[in-house]
């Protein structure tokens, strides 16, 4: 028989999938809908415990669809938040699956098809990253106002045409900046990893446009548009891009200002999505 929920068939539907996952999800936490989803990435942790009342917490790889988180930095659950006391709740999902994971493109953006299947209209789509521009010190949060995917991969099937015009909401950048006006903002640029941009893969990106560079996001959003969804972007500089500062690029850097910005990027996410 068939595994319904396995996403690496060519014969499954990956929406029908997200439905099982969502369903899951509902039963699992007691909770039939969900209103915000929100991506935690390296450094964005905390600001799930700052939302409100955790009503449900549950091991990803419990739902279809997920696995366990690949990363250091990132938690291997789904959380169920009542967010204040505005009568609505966030999906919280702490494990995302990366590209360069090797699991394919529909694992990536699973956790999109999942929570707009569990009925939020609103995703908010966090990373760590490194800067092109060397006034953003680490620990700087910038709104994404666009992004060029070099992955070279699409979550779209088929013949299937989506407008991404304006893929990352002017409205949620605005709401943004009324949590915090000082608020930058800049065009992502996503590329495969694992390895480091190059210093020369980092002066394209600047020359095409690019602000930030990371190996995450672009492949979500989109998904997160094809599923009807609002999107807010937001990097944490984690780092200067290569070429940009003399200091050798590691993963660690990532995590040591994460969690030194953490505190503070955790209380303004947690302002922004208490407003959407």
């Amino acid at each position: 028989m068939t595994d319904v929920t396995d996403l690496d068939s060519p014969t499954t539907d990956p929406f029908e999938v997200a439905r099982t996952a969502a369903a899951h999800l509902a039963q699992a936490t007691g909770v039939p809908r969900h209103d915000v989803a929100l991506v935690l990435g390296s450094g964005w942790g905390g600001a799930a415990d700052l939302l409100g009342e955790t009503v449900a917490e549950v091991a990803s790889t419990d739902v279809p669809g997920f696995a366990a988180a690949a990363v250091a930095g990132h938690v291997g659950t789904i959380r169920s938040v009542r967010i204040g006391d505005t009568g609505k709740h966030a999906l919280v999902l702490g494990s995302r699956t990366h590209l360069y994971e090797g699991r394919g493109v529909r694992r990536v953006v699973h956790g999109m098809r999942t929570a707009a299947a569990a009925g939020a209209s609103v995703v908010v789509l966090t990373n760590g990253c490194g800067g092109l521009n060397p006034a953003w010190a680490p620990g700087t949060p910038v709104l994404i106002s666009d992004h060029i995917n070099l992955t070279a991969t699409s979550p779209l099937e088929g013949a299937t045409f989506v407008d991404l015009t304006d893929l990352y909401s002017a409205r949620l950048r605005a709401v943004a900046r009324e949590v915090d006006a000082s608020l930058d903002e800049g065009v992502y640029v996503q590329f495969r990893g694992p390895h480091y941009e190059t210093p020369a893969e980092v002066q394209m990106a600047a020359r095409i446009g690019g602000d930030l560079v990371g190996m995450s996001t672009t492949l979500e959003a989109i998904a997160a548009r094809q599923a009807g969804m609002e999107v807010l972007g937001i990097s944490l500089v984690t780092n200067l891009a290569a070429g940009i500062s003399a200091q050798a690029l590691s993963h660690a850097e990532v995590l040591e200002a994460g969690q030194a910005a953490g505190p503070r990027i955790s209380a303004l996410l947690a302002d922004i999505i208490r407003r959407l």
